[in-house]
């Protein structure tokens, strides 16, 4: 099933659940460009091969593309995300479920944005949707464990090869490069690391972005009443979600930047070329896969590993735990959040 624009606002005009539900799945794109999309850029204004505003409109720009690119050519994740849980029975108490779900992601992601701390705003979200589920079914079988499973396989990926890919590949530069002169590769690597930032937020656009449309047209089908199990993701659709996350990122996250590129580990050009081009790699076979991965988890694993190749104690484990605690944090602590919001609403509405 697809939906068209001119249908779209005329359902817009006369519903005003698909308001609301419009206006919060928005808010969490927006929430997600201007505290997650910062990772992308971390190195490269951490190496200062590039002014931090320049990279954030660098990063705007390559999110839109990656959206709206990667959703025409392979739209595998959004269906996960759109199939991980139930959310049938009574189309308006699921309704007012995901829209609990929204506002509680939004809060999960904005107190982390204060403290400096890069969540992953994709499991964030996850555990949002899985909480209400559940709090709408009254119990687990609102969880489609089938395609809640890829997740798990996704942490995996995004953690392990993340930081291998990151070790490697650093490697692999330095084994290359080791018997130039580093003044004749400053150049070649500053221009590198642009490069594999803007790969890296083309990536970030195209995992995310599909998340949040699988999240957008579940609420959508929701407030019209439908059920729905196949679906086509109109352009109109990926241009808008591209557009809001490019704007949540023109916005800036320098409080993630900071504790990504600058925090965790001092990084020379090369290196940050390195954990960009893993990342970049991790993130490819996610999303031709349709595994949601967290882009969050495989760039700052990607740099540990950079890191670590140079030895352990260049990494601030540190900050590492801090993360670390953040991300093991996010799926029971936003899944509460997210299932006693749901209970909450369903309530009072």
């Amino acid at each position: 099933m697809t939906v068209t624009l001119s249908g779209f606002l005329s359902e817009l005009l006369r519903n005003p659940a698909l308001v609301v539900t419009t206006l919060l799945t928005l808010g969490v794109i927006l929430v997600n460009g201007w505290t997650d999309a910062p990772n992308a850029i971390a190195t490269c204004v951490s190496t200062r091969s590039i002014k931090p505003k320049t990279a954030i409109g660098m990063a705007a720009v390559f999110n839109f593309l990656g959206v709206l690119v990667m959703t025409m050519v392979n739209s595998k994740v959004a269906k996960t995300i759109y199939n991980m849980v139930d959310f049938g029975g009574d189309p308006r108490e699921a309704l007012i479920a995901l829209c609990a779900a929204l506002f509680a992601i939004v809060l999960w992601a904005t107190a982390a944005w204060w403290f400096g701390i890069p969540t992953s705003e994709s499991h964030a979200l996850i555990a949002g949707i899985s909480g209400a589920a559940i709090a709408l079914q009254g119990g687990i079988g609102g969880i489609n464990f089938s395609e809640w499973v890829k997740v798990l396989y996704g942490l995996a990926l995004s953690i392990g090869l993340g930081f291998i890919m990151g070790w490697v590949i650093v490697k692999i530069v330095e084994l290359i490069c080791g018997g130039l002169n580093r003044a004749k590769t400053f150049t070649l690597f500053k221009d590198a690391q642009i490069l594999g930032s803007a790969g890296m937020a083309f990536m970030h656009g195209a995992q995310d972005g599909q998340k949040f449309m699988g999240v957008f047209l579940l609420g959508m089908f929701l407030a019209r009443g439908q059920s729905v199990t196949e679906f086509h993701i109109p352009l109109w659709l990926i241009i808008l979600c591209s557009v809001v996350m490019a704007f949540g990122t023109s916005i800036g996250g320098y409080r993630i930047i900071k504790a990504v590129g600058m925090d965790m580990v001092k990084l020379e050009k090369h290196q940050g070329f390195a954990a960009d081009f893993a990342g970049v790699i991790c993130l490819f076979i996610a999303s031709t896969t349709g595994l949601p991965v967290s882009t969050t988890h495989t760039k700052t694993t990607a740099v540990m590993g950079v890191g670590a190749a140079k030895r352990i104690s260049s990494v601030n484990w540190g900050v590492v735990k801090e993360m670390m605690l953040a991300w093991v944090l996010t799926f029971p602590g936003c899944g509460l959040i997210g299932f006693l919001m749901a209970w909450l609403f369903m309530q009072i509405f």
